[in-house]
């Protein structure tokens, strides 16, 4: 068994597992919002031991499924037994997650609040929220999306960074901006990674995000 036997059987089940996608998805966003919210070392080794568990947990009850499908295609009490026992593991670990989440954010959360509404956020804190903000929409956009249809991540995030840096910034490094962000665009529509509708969705949602968090908190 090769590292890369082990990377296709993690692609195989983030590609066949919806359940699993969105695993990763709120992993992500949890990284990146402690980033946010400056978590310590030790706090942030935690929230990475249990993401893994998660996501350990999660393939494992791939496993058990494609298992037990292997060796009884038809329907079975005991079959369906051995499935609920697989997904109450990932129930178990998800719990254990939220739960150690609750403990690290509960006193960097309040602490956030006082500085939303007694000051402006600091710019670094808010520029992660936003790409934090732009990565999770569309994400989750794609993932309830058709295969069409999808707004493109790589142009959302590109004009998000040219909002940005127009609200923060004048002259030169503005235009340089948004110039990069249409060149994002114009080489996802010629890579033919994404149609027009899709780039253009992208780019309305990541200005549109990016200035409701910069009007709202700077």
């Amino acid at each position: 068994m090769s590292f890369s036997d082990a990377l296709r059987g993690i692609v195989h089940v983030v590609r066949s597992e919806r359940n699993m996608r969105i695993h990763l998805l709120l992993g992500l966003l949890v990284v990146i919002f402690a980033a946010a919210l400056g978590v310590g070392r030790l706090e942030l080794v935690g929230l990475m031991l249990t993401i893994g568990l998660v996501l350990v947990a999660e393939l494992f009850n791939t496993v058990v499924e494609e298992v037990v499908d292997l060796i009884t295609p038809d329907y079975h009490p005991l079959a369906g037994t051995i499935k609920n026992i697989a997904a109450g593991a990932v129930l178990v670990a998800a719990c254990t997650a939220a739960a150690v989440g609750y403990l690290v954010f509960i006193d960097y959360l309040l602490r956030l609040d006082e500085l939303l509404w007694r000051s402006q956020l600091p710019l670094e804190y808010l520029v992660v929220l936003i790409l934090g903000a732009v990565i999770f929409t569309v994400l989750g956009w794609q993932a309830s999306a058709r295969r069409r249809g999808r707004p493109s991540l790589h142009t959302a995030v590109a004009f998000a960074l040219a909002v940005i840096i127009g609200e923060v910034s004048r002259g030169l490094p503005v235009v340089a901006g948004f110039a990069l962000a249409l060149l994002v665009g114009q080489s996802r529509l010629e890579g033919k990674m994404h149609n027009l509708w899709e780039v253009t969705a992208g780019a309305l949602l990541g200005s549109g995000l990016a200035l409701i968090f910069l009007r709202l908190f700077y």
